[in-house]
């Protein structure tokens, strides 16, 4: 049997991901592309993947794992569109109109983060739960949900960045940095916002600097929220701010005492580590992608 070839697209706020795949344990090609403006970026991934598809073979599919917000509503005539956005510039931006027209093929398109989750709950530290949560804490804080195998969408995609959280006391006075809530989560925890308050990521500050207690004690709350709303098998943190040595500890520990030990799901069981690190957006893109050719092949 021939080898689909899968072009993979995991647009970030600093980075596009670019690869070529034909299985999750076989990525053939990989690229890594600053996010400039719109027009640029997408010019630059284009040429990339037509450049990679003229050397290995013609792709079958691609998949488009994004930021957002984005309109992942397929009747919707803005299908595949950024909507309002903090990233200066990519408002309204068309993220898969100029791939279709470029190589004609199936394209599967969710949140980054949707797309993650997919990917580890096929492949990775989601295998075999019903319901798995995927959370990136970075320059943004967003999440995904994967149910029975399909990824939550409601209106729109989940904003789980934005909830809102109690004050940690030693972190009242920081207004936040979130352009349109201020103090949300992602305005208190993301690392634009540590930034902001000690003039360094969190992982450059010392493991007894209190910015390591408060960003736990907000992502805690976030999970403790997840637990109470849809108590997942898995929670999976990933992203810049997540690398921080100890980080899972601490937020289980406060996870912890938040929860009392109310609910089935414990912290230090539910409360994990991305499996497929550093590719979980990468692999949620080639999920997409063969959902996509699957679905054309159906139809």
């Amino acid at each position: 049997m021939v080898k689909k070839l899968y072009g993979l697209i995991e647009t970030g706020g600093t980075k596009f991901v670019l690869a070529i795949a034909s299985s999750h344990k076989k990525i053939l090609a990989e690229k890594h592309i600053p996010t400039i403006s719109p027009e640029e970026t997408l010019e630059q991934s284009i040429a990339w993947m037509a450049s990679q598809s003229a050397r290995i073979g013609r792709i079958d599919a691609i998949g488009i794992s994004s930021f957002g917000p984005i309109q992942v509503d397929k009747t919707s005539p803005d299908w595949g569109n950024m909507l309002e956005t903090p990233k200066p510039g990519w408002g309204g931006a068309r993220i898969v109109e100029p791939f279709r027209k470029a190589f004609s093929v199936p394209i599967g398109l969710d949140t980054d983060v949707n797309a993650a989750a997919m990917a580890e709950g096929r492949w990775g530290a989601g295998r075999n739960q019903r319901t798995v949560v995927y959370i990136t804490v970075g320059t943004g804080i967003g999440g995904g949900a994967v149910i029975e195998g399909r990824a939550l969408h409601g209106l729109s995609h989940p904003e789980m960045g934005h909830m809102r959280v109690t004050r940690h006391p030693e972190d009242r006075d920081f207004p936040g940095v979130c352009p349109f809530h201020r103090d949300c989560l992602e305005g208190l925890a993301a690392g634009p916002a540590i930034i902001a308050r000690w003039g360094a990521n969190l992982s450059n500050l010392d493991e007894n600097h209190i910015s390591h207690d408060i960003i736990s004690f907000y992502v805690a709350q976030m999970c403790t929220t997840l637990q109470s709303v849809m108590e997942p098998g898995r929670i999976i943190l990933g992203g810049g701010v997540m690398q921080t040595p100890c980080i899972i500890e601490r937020i289980r520990s406060w996870a912890s005492k938040l929860q009392n030990d109310y609910f089935q799901g414990k912290p230090d069981q539910v409360i994990v580590s991305p499996d497929l690190k550093p590719y979980s957006g990468v692999l949620g893109a080639l999920v997409l992608a063969e959902d996509a050719l699957h679905l054309c092949h159906r139809n």
